[in-house]
């Protein structure tokens, strides 16, 4: 595997390459990402992974200071799995001019997350776009759990005419049922139990859910009963009416934004 610490060295190593296939991450790589490089591996000549952790979308300096990092550990996962590059950009690598505060994305950011969380989305999805535009992959794949972060994505790629596909994988789960996220390397093991108990709770009842939207604050008591600190959002979206074109078949999911502890947690089934 190639390490790449600045963009002048990584450009001349790749500018010939004609199917990249990209995962863009920020670090800590667990099962789920370890699922988008596998499946571009599968599917394209060579793959690079990127691991930059992007100060401007986080909402609080702490929650950017506490994010896991184990760049050592990181390596080795890669090596392991046959990853041909990885990219560490600098700050300056990616915001030589600063951040585009006038990035235009769907009004979908302005719900859920990002009703809580101003700015995170366009942050992003400029981050993204920046990346993009240094690999110039021919695919880049994304996880499912960020349901909203992808569908955003997806949209602003389309809208732009950006010569990327977007290649959404579908979320990878441990055996808890809870979604593999470098967050849940920040909680306790009870924690992580009380997680497991609002995703089968959730899920179990999801139908039920689903034909009694307006009793949905009822399940938002019981959520916090099983142990939440603290619920953002229960609700229930078509995806397939997100993003125009529409699609005629209807498919609800449910998203969900909650805390334990200072830890915040997203999931969507």
């Amino acid at each position: 595997m190639k390490i790449f610490l600045n963009k002048k060295k990584l450009l001349n190593s790749i500018h010939r390459e004609k199917n990249l296939g990209f995962v863009p991450t920020m670090g800590a790589i667990h099962t789920g990402h370890i699922s988008l490089m596998r499946r571009s591996l599968d599917e394209c000549d060579k793959t690079v992974v990127s691991i930059f952790v992007n100060k401007p979308q986080f909402n609080k300096k702490i929650d950017f200071k506490k994010y896991p990092r184990n760049i050592k550990k990181d390596i080795l996962i890669l090596k392991k799995i046959g990853v041909d590059i990885l990219f560490i950009p600098t700050n300056k690598d990616i915001y030589p001019a600063g951040v585009n505060k006038n990035i235009n994305i769907s009004t979908f950011a302005n719900i859920l997350c990002g009703k809580n969380r101003p700015g995170h989305f366009k942050a992003v999805v400029d981050v993204v776009d920046r990346l993009i535009k240094i690999v110039k992959p021919k695919k880049i794949y994304l996880g499912e759990k960020d349901m909203q972060q992808l569908k955003i994505i997806q949209d602003y790629v389309k809208k732009n005419k950006i010569k990327v596909k977007v290649i959404n994988c579908k979320t990878v789960r441990e055996s808890s049922g809870i979604p593999y996220s470098s967050r849940n390397f920040l909680l306790s093991k009870k924690q992580k139990n009380v997680a497991k108990k609002i995703y089968n709770f959730l899920f179990k009842n999801k139908h039920s859910l689903i034909k009694n939207i307006k009793n949905i604050n009822k399940f938002k008591i019981k959520v916090i009963k099983i142990g939440a600190d603290k619920i953002d959002y229960i609700n229930i979206l078509d995806i397939n009416k997100i993003n125009k074109p529409y699609k005629k078949k209807r498919n609800l999911k449910i998203f969900i934004a909650y805390y334990l502890g200072k830890t915040r947690l997203i999931d969507n089934f």
